[in-house]
């Protein structure tokens, strides 16, 4: 490598890294990247790999100070955003305030300060153990929602709607969690859809904010795994304006800077908008490749930009260039793949990609967390009316064939 080439420190090494890694590389920087999994699919496009678990804050504070990084990034790997923040801290590099980030990565700390700003969020309480969840459930309104406090990728969560089933749940989402906690929290019925997808400030100011609608596949095994998703989001006006200016003072209050953020909101059945979960990193299932899809913005190279301190050229407010659609591949079942079937026109006029992630005779898995997902398709549409009708009936047109 070149004496003044920079290097980048990058988490984990899901397919999702490869654009990231790729986009570095046009952008002339040196790539490293590290996770405990030496045969992710990412590490092969990268200039170095190193074998130390994302988790392992102090490891990889020791790489990163050996290495000389100029900077760190977790982009769509949630167990490493903490990990990357903590790393920026120590070593002085671009990036946002560890206190803030830990925060906004667990859920019950960010509920909690949801409620202290004044912001809407549904009633919630984190816990260590079954015995004192408990003895608080008399409090809440049902149903409720049981989730780790720190996982992603829908890992863990259960909508339970007697206390029954509330052992049940709670082991479930312990199994799923680093730091063997939960949160439980009021279920919020939804208005419409609920809203998954990519946004960017700079020195703490949001410069691009995008919306979509998340859909999900009720015969799914989770069915609170997303499935698909569409741009533009059929939100109305006032509540993404709503949204947009209340994310706007929750990164005010958090002193965050100049960062890429992966964003749910939804709007309840009670008329409030709410935001989710806000996590400082890019979205899985490639949101922000198809926001580049989309609106020709490229969050990607200006979340690599500003992971290494460089300036980030203007960027345009979200616009939509036509409406576009993702589908996340899955199983119905676990089996042996054979085959995806696409209905005829819709392969010919409207699918812009197909990336299939397994061969036929490889074994998948029933849809159970994103790491189920065999793939994806990018869909472009003539109209809303087209991409609405076409969205709702997603399994007539797209068929996973296992045997």
């Amino acid at each position: 490598m070149a004496n003044n080439q920079k290097k980048i420190l990058m988490l984990g090494g899901l397919r999702y890294l490869i654009p990231v890694i790729q986009a570095a590389h046009e952008l002339g920087y040196y790539v490293i990247t590290c996770d405990y999994l030496p045969h992710n699919v990412a590490h092969k496009y990268a200039d170095e790999y190193h074998n130390i678990s994302i988790t392992d804050k102090n490891a990889v504070l020791e790489l990163a100070k050996e290495l000389k990084i100029n900077g760190i990034m977790s982009f769509a790997v949630d167990p490493g955003v903490l990990t990357a923040a903590y790393v920026c801290d120590k070593l002085g590099l671009p990036g946002n305030p560890y206190t803030s980030v830990q925060i906004l990565q667990n859920k019950a700390l960010f509920r909690s300060f949801l409620e202290k700003n004044g912001f809407n969020t549904p009633k919630s309480r984190g816990y260590n153990s079954i015995e004192e969840a408990l003895s608080d459930i008399e409090s809440f309104q049902w149903p409720i929602i049981v989730k780790p406090v720190d996982s992603a990728g829908s890992k863990g969560v259960s909508r339970i709607d007697k206390t029954t089933d509330l052992e049940k749940a709670i082991t479930y989402a312990l199994k799923n969690s680093f730091s063997h906690r939960f949160i439980v929290e009021e279920f919020i019925e939804q208005q419409g859809y609920s809203s998954d997808s990519d946004a960017f400030s700079i020195n703490g100011e949001l410069k691009f904010i995008s919306f979509s609608d998340q859909y999900f596949d009720n015969k799914a095994t989770n069915p609170y795994t997303p499935s698909a998703y569409s741009w533009p989001s059929s939100m109305l006006d006032r509540n993404r304006e709503f949204l947009s200016s209340e994310i706007q003072r929750l990164l005010q209050l958090l002193h965050m800077n100049t960062s890429i953020y992966n964003i749910e909101t939804r709007v309840g059945t009670d008329g409030k908008a709410y935001i989710m979960e806000v996590s400082p990193r890019g979205g899985g299932n490639r949101l922000s490749e198809m926001l580049r899809y989309a609106t020709e913005t490229d969050l990607i190279k200006n979340a690599v930009r500003a992971a290494v301190g460089e300036i980030i050229p203007p960027i345009a407010p979200c616009v939509y260039n036509g409406y576009w659609s993702e589908i996340i591949l899955h199983a119905d079942r676990t089996g042996i793949f054979k085959d995806i079937q696409i209905e005829q026109n819709m392969k010919e006029n409207h699918i812009i990609e197909t990336d299939l992630w397994v061969q036929p005779g490889d074994i998948i898995h029933s849809f159970n967390g994103a790491n189920d997902a065999i793939g994806t398709l990018v869909v472009s549409f003539n109209n809303e009316q087209q991409q609405h009708k076409m969205m709702s009936c997603i399994n007539s047109w797209v068929k996973i064939i296992t045997e």
